[in-house]
């Protein structure tokens, strides 16, 4: 059977296209971006790349179309599908009657983690001897991939709450099946489908909805919003982690969160986590990750243990490399809060001395559209030095941010990365920070540096 995937490039839609070559279909796909990690690991696997949606990809015609959510009528290859009547499912939709339907899904919800959550999971389960499958929203550390299909009845997903596709505006969780639930956090985001936190609280709701009497869900101790989805109805066996009185919680050992004990209920030591991570956020997260594997019968004491190896996606303060004691990172941070929480935790691992250069990109569609804009000054104030690149396209006046000093607003792209590389000095710590490829500037920095 020969899939054609449109949106391969993204992380979703390459996890599938993983998926199904490993299910012995023929796969190919294009997209309009094609950059790394994702178009590396789909050539690695095998898997042919077309740059375009044009209309001739398709002839001779596929077996079957997987459309994702990036798709829009008007572009050439959805019109040509439409008018011949080839057939086309959404991904998620797929994902649930070819692979999650003979599956326990073990699945992590969330305005912010649930990558590095999905991943941690993933990575205790394998330690455990269970073998799951997965389909997580970057290139895993310990894996090397996105996504693999086993044989095991285990599957853990990242359920992303932004829509199917352009015929299918539902959550993309609603499809996903799930035994054990993390619901990580809730904020607003995803502007461009939502009007307000409260329509994502519905859909997070009907998340809950379909989650079985015997399964259970995984919450935040003291979240408002996520207290607010579960109020509406909740009928599984619930778990809270990471508050007083919480059923798990944990006592940090060193302050960037590198090394932490994870405390059970009656106040005894579960063990110690000891890992490359860092912030306070992935504390948290590992005590959803460690709670959700138990209820599937792994011991805390194992979670702590594989915790100790596991290593964070691509992308999440990634070290990209040192020139001349300049160290540039790369992460996924895009969302207020997120950007907060990761520049939190690069400072207390670099500590109070060292100066920190925040590159950021506002590329989300939220971020596009100006929600949540006024709360960039705050959630950037722990860097030295602030660089945002402000192309044509935005559809809010980004240079009020700038304020001569600290913050500045840049229009060009290669005349910022020039100011970056004549800013940075020895000792100085560069921190990239976008939802998307960002013109390669990781290593225009690099190779600039070294020059």
């Amino acid at each position: 059977m020969h899939v054609h995937i449109l949106g391969i490039c993204g992380t979703f839609m390459g996890g599938i296209a993983v998926i199904a070559k490993q299910l012995g279909y023929k796969v190919t796909g294009s997209d309009a971006n094609v950059y790394p990690p994702m178009s590396t690991m789909l050539m690695e696997q095998g898997i042919e790349i077309m740059e375009g949606y044009g209309a001739e990809q398709l002839q001779p015609a596929p077996d079957l179309i997987i459309v994702g959510n990036a798709m829009k009528r008007g572009i050439p290859c959805v019109e040509y599908m439409l008018n011949e009547g080839l057939p086309y499912i959404s991904g998620p939709q797929w994902l649930e009657n070819y692979v999650l339907n003979t599956r326990k899904v073990i699945g992590v919800a969330g305005t912010h983690g649930k990558t590095s959550t999905s991943s941690m999971v993933a990575w205790i389960l394998e330690r455990a001897g269970l073998n799951p499958g997965f389909l997580i929203g970057g290139v895993t550390g310990n894996f090397g991939i996105s996504a693999r299909i086993t044989d095991s009845p285990y599957f853990v997903i990242e359920s992303d709450e932004y829509d199917c596709a352009f015929f299918d505006k539902r959550s993309k969780f609603v499809h996903y099946r799930p035994f054990v639930q993390i619901l990580n956090n809730l904020e607003y985001d995803h502007a461009d489908i939502f009007e307000n936190i409260d329509a994502i609280k519905k859909q997070f709701h009907h998340l809950v909805r379909i989650i079985p009497g015997n399964g259970e869900i995984v919450a935040p101790y003291g979240d408002k919003a996520i207290d607010d989805v579960l109020k509406m109805g909740c009928w599984s066996n619930l778990a809270y982690t990471g508050g007083e009185g919480a059923g798990l919680t944990y006592r940090l050992l060193k302050d960037d969160g590198s090394s932490f004990e994870v405390v059970d209920a009656d106040g005894s030591i579960v063990g110690t986590v000891n890992w490359e991570s860092i912030g306070l956020h992935n504390v948290l997260n590992a005590l959803m990750a460690i709670e959700a594997s138990a209820y599937v019968g792994v011991s805390r004491k194992t979670a702590v243990e594989a915790l100790c190896d596991f290593k964070m996606p691509k992308r999440r303060m990634e070290l990209k490399g040192t020139v001349n004691n300049i160290e540039v990172y790369d992460d996924f941070a895009h969302h207020p809060t997120a950007i907060r929480t990761t520049l939190d935790g690069l400072r207390k691992k670099v500590g109070k001395d060292r100066h920190i250069i925040a590159v950021f990109e506002p590329r989300s569609n939220t971020m596009k559209m100006g929600v949540n804009h006024e709360q960039l000054t705050e959630s950037l104030a722990i860097a030295d030095e602030i660089f945002m690149y402000a192309p044509d396209g935005l559809k809010w006046n980004t240079d009020e941010l700038a304020d001569g000093d600290k913050f500045r607003v840049c229009h060009d792209f290669e005349t910022m990365v020039g100011d970056i590389i004549r800013t940075a000095k020895p000792g100085n710590v560069i921190l990239v920070m976008s939802n998307g490829g960002f013109n390669g500037i990781q290593k225009k920095l690099l190779d600039g540096l070294s020059g």
